[in-house]
C-alpha cells in the first residue's frame, strides 16, 4: 500500500516516475556528448509543445518569475509603453516588473474572478502606441483563463508585442502560439510541463526577436540578457558544446523526458484531457454546494479549480483534514479573498483516479468539519464527467 499523500496544488505537481528517474540519475558533464544530445532534443521538442515551429526556445535555470523578467528586460527600454491585462496577482507582478525597467505602464484590471473586456482592451490599444501587452493565460491566484487567441489577434492588429504568462497553462491549456500570434509564451517547469521546479522556459517568436535585436540600449540584466543565452541555445541545438553558465543538467534531462511524454500523448489529446479533468473537478465542487472564484465557466481554467469555502468552514480547519484523508490542497493566494477560498491543481501527470481520490478526500474533510452534504455526491458528479 502506498504511504503517500497526493500533491494536488497548482504546482509543484505530481511527476511521472520516468521524469523523477532522470532527475535522480548520475550527473554528467554539461558538455558531454550525451547531454548535448539531450539538451538539443529538449529545445526541438519545446517548439512542438508550444506549437511554435518558428520560435526560439530558451531554457535557463530559475523560476517562472525569471521567465517573466527575461521577457521584460529584453523587450522593454525606458519610456516604452506597456499594457498589462490583470486577472489576478500575477498581472500586478508584471506591472511592477515593467515599471522597474522603465516602462510607462497602463493596467486594465478585471473585476475579481472575471476577465478584462476585449472591447475595452481594443479601445485602450487604440488610444496610445504600446510596444508590449502582457496577459496571464491562467492566473494561479484566481483560476481565471483569458482568451489568448483573441488577444493575439488584437496584438497583431495594433502592432503590439504580446507576452503570454503561461506558467500555469503551457502543456495543459490549449495554446497554439504561432497560429495565434503570441510573440512570447513563457512558463516554468513545475506545472503542466511536469518537471520539478528550477527551469524558466521561454518561446520567443520572430517579431519579438527582431524587436530585441533592434533595441537601442543595452539589456540591464546580465544574467537575463538573451545575448548571453542565444548562442548557448543555438549551439546545443546544433549539437555543439557551449558555455555561459552551468546548466542544471539533471533538470534538463528530466525536461526532455517529460516533453517526450507530452508529445507522445499528443497536444490535442492533452488539451482534451485537461479540459475534462477541469470540468470534472468543477462539477464536483458545484455538486457539493460550493461556489468558485471565476465568475463564468467559460473563463475558468482547465489546470486548476478555485472554490470558496462553504459557509462556516475555514481553511485552517478544512485543509489539514483533507490532507489527513490523502490529498494536499493549496490555500488562497489573492490578497482580497485569501482566507475565503482554496485551490486544487489538476494538471500534468494527474490521472482521473487522482482527481477522484482528491474529491473523496475533500468530502472526508468537509464531513469532518460538520459540513452538511450528500456524501459521495462530489465523486459521483466528477465521475459522470470523466465517463462522458
Amino acid at each position: 500500500m502506498k504511504d503517500r499523500t497526493l500533491l494536488m496544488i497548482p504546482g509543484p505537481i505530481e511527476f511521472e516516475p520516468d521524469v523523477l528517474q532522470a532527475l535522480g540519475a548520475p550527473t554528467t558533464s554539461h558538455v558531454a556528448p550525451e547531454f548535448i544530445e539531450v539538451f538539443g532534443q529538449a529545445l526541438e521538442r519545446m517548439r512542438k509543445v508550444w506549437l511554435c515551429p518558428s520560435g526560439q526556445p530558451f531554457v535557463v535555470a530559475g523560476s517562472g518569475m525569471l521567465a517573466l523578467e527575461m521577457a521584460v528586460v529584453n523587450l522593454i527600454e525606458p519610456g516604452d509603453k506597456a499594457l498589462v491585462l490583470e486577472t489576478g496577482v500575477f498581472g500586478d507582478r508584471y506591472a511592477e516588473l515593467l515599471a522597474r525597467y522603465g516602462a510607462e505602464v497602463t493596467v486594465l484590471r478585471a473585476p475579481l474572478g472575471n476577465t478584462v473586456d476585449l472591447e475595452q482592451t481594443e479601445a485602450t490599444l487604440q488610444d496610445a502606441s504600446y510596444k508590449l501587452m502582457t496577459l496571464t493565460h491562467v492566473d494561479t491566484s484566481t483560476g481565471v483563463r483569458v482568451d489568448a487567441k483573441a488577444l493575439g489577434v488584437l496584438g497583431r492588429k495594433y502592432g503590439v508585442l504580446t507576452v503570454l504568462d503561461g506558467v500555469c497553462s503551457v502543456a495543459g491549456e490549449e495554446l497554439c502560439q504561432q497560429e495565434w500570434g503570441i510573440d512570447v509564451a513563457l512558463s516554468a517547469s513545475q506545472k503542466a510541463i511536469g518537471v520539478p521546479p528550477g527551469l524558466a522556459l521561454l518561446m520567443v517568436g520572430p517579431q519579438a526577436m527582431a524587436a530585441w535585436r533592434a533595441r537601442k540600449s543595452a539589456v540591464s540584466s546580465y544574467y537575463a540578457d538573451w545575448s548571453n543565452w542565444l548562442p548557448i541555445m543555438e549551439a546545443y541545438e546544433a549539437r555543439r558544446p557551449s558555455y555561459f553558465g552551468t546548466p542544471p543538467v539533471n533538470l534538463i534531462c528530466a525536461l526532455n523526458v517529460s516533453l517526450e511524454q507530452i508529445l507522445g500523448e499528443g497536444m490535442e489529446a492533452r488539451f482534451v484531457r485537461h479540459r475534462k479533468l477541469g470540468e470534472a473537478c468543477k462539477a464536483a465542487i458545484s455538486a457539493l454546494g460550493m461556489s468558485q472564484v471565476p465568475t463564468d465557466p467559460a473563463h475558468a481554467a482547465a489546470t486548476l479549480t478555485a472554490p470558496y469555502y462553504p459557509e462556516g468552514v475555514t481553511g485552517t480547519e478544512l485543509l489539514p483534514k483533507v490532507k489527513a484523508a490523502g490529498a494536499i490542497l493549496a490555500g488562497g493566494l489573492h490578497p482580497k479573498i485569501k482566507d475565503r477560498y482554496f485551490r486544487i491543481g489538476h494538471m500534468g501527470a494527474t490521472k482521473p483516479g487522482d482527481l477522484l481520490a482528491t474529491i473523496g478526500a475533500l468530502e472526508a474533510g468537509l464531513h469532518a468539519c460538520s459540513y452538511t452534504f450528500d456524501r459521495g455526491t462530489g465523486v459521483a458528479a466528477a465521475q459522470r464527467v470523466l465517463l462522458s
